[in-house]
């Protein structure tokens, strides 16, 4: 965990669940947003703020993750000797039938934006964002960084209807012309070794918003003398105990490949990660809910509140497609490939 973000959030939270704009604002202001860059060494540090964040609240950790995303992308890729403005940024990279932007010349080395993206996170509280774009013809897309605060960026959040994961904000955003500024090469967002390295690092959010949930289960448990704690409690919490060791020594891997491994492909590496933590996250959530009863899910805002975040951040997996795509790689792998 890193301690800068833990210990300011154990001084400062009240109570309350946060507001995830002024939090987002906070942990900028206490530059705790400037996490090394995954591959060069500390990787593990960077999911360890991740994973902090996410057991404080996992709609804060969404936007946390995705400006912290889209300055290791700028990062990465350069910007030809242009200055980025600050702000809290956002990543949105989903395409889908009816979201997708198109991109038109502009002046002065901008494009023109229009179309729509859809699953915007933190659009209604975000200062800039890194976006997917298509040329008309469909042919490439592009990356581009587009100011939020102009004319010709409508943000429409009628259709956001969300329990879990609600203060996310993942809504609609409409363009008309709006100036925006391309990032890096057209392909470069998908190709460049920092696309499984952040892939990966969604791993860690869900680690650390299971971990949250765990440790609501182990505190109630070390209220009571070891022989008033019903033997189907703890069983369930070893069942947890083994889910998140798990997850963790397979992220402490994963991490440790990345960074000896910079610049080589790592979506396997990441697939195992990202898997391995949704596992662990629906064990820990059938596990508590056995224990523990409906008590908390009713009583306890902060844990009702994770608790319906939690299996709506993990089905940014793709589930089935994932393991199909970890299976194809395992084929590409040595005969010595499973030896311990």
């Amino acid at each position: 965990m890193s301690p800068g973000i833990a210990e300011l959030m154990a001084d400062l939270f009240n109570g309350e669940l946060p507001d995830n704009a002024n939090w987002l604002t906070l942990l900028r202001k206490n530059r705790l947003d400037q996490l090394p860059m995954p591959g060069e060494g500390s990787t593990l540090a960077r999911w360890r703020a991740l994973a902090a964040v996410g057991q404080f609240d996992l709609s804060l950790c969404k936007l946390f993750e995705g400006h912290t995303d889209a300055l290791a992308i700028i990062e990465e890729i350069g910007q030809d000797g242009v200055q980025l403005p600050e702000g809290a940024w956002c990543v949105w990279a989903a395409e889908t039938p009816t979201g997708r932007a198109i991109i038109h010349p502009g002046y002065a080395g901008t494009v023109l934006l229009d179309g729509a993206k859809h699953w915007c996170s933190g659009a209604e509280t975000g200062d800039h964002a890194l976006l997917t774009a298509w040329e008309p013809d469909g042919s490439v897309p592009h990356l581009v960084a587009v100011a939020l605060k102009q004319p010709g960026v409508v943000i429409d959040a009628s259709h956001w209807k969300a329990v879990g994961m609600a203060s996310s904000m993942s809504v609609r955003v409409a363009f008309a012309g709006a100036t925006a500024r391309r990032v890096g090469e057209p392909g470069e967002y998908l190709s460049r070794p920092g696309f499984w390295h952040g892939g990966a690092g969604i791993a860690a959010c869900w680690h650390g918003g299971a971990v949250g949930l765990a440790a609501a289960l182990r505190k109630s448990l070390l209220a009571l003398n070891a022989s008033e704690v019903p033997g189907f409690k703890m069983a369930s919490l070893g069942k947890i105990e083994l889910a998140i060791e798990d997850t963790a020594a397979t992220l402490r891997q994963a991490a440790a490949w990345i960074d000896k491994h910079p610049l080589l492909d790592a979506s396997r590496v990441a697939l195992t990660a990202r898997l391995s933590a949704e596992r662990c996250a629906k064990r820990v959530l059938d596990e508590v809910g056995k224990a523990m009863g409906a008590t908390p899910f009713c009583l306890d805002e902060k844990f009702a509140r994770a608790a319906a975040d939690l299996p709506v951040f993990i089905r940014q997996s793709h589930a089935d497609r994932d393991f199909a795509a970890l299976g194809e790689r395992s084929l590409t792998r040595t005969a010595a490939a499973w030896t311990l």
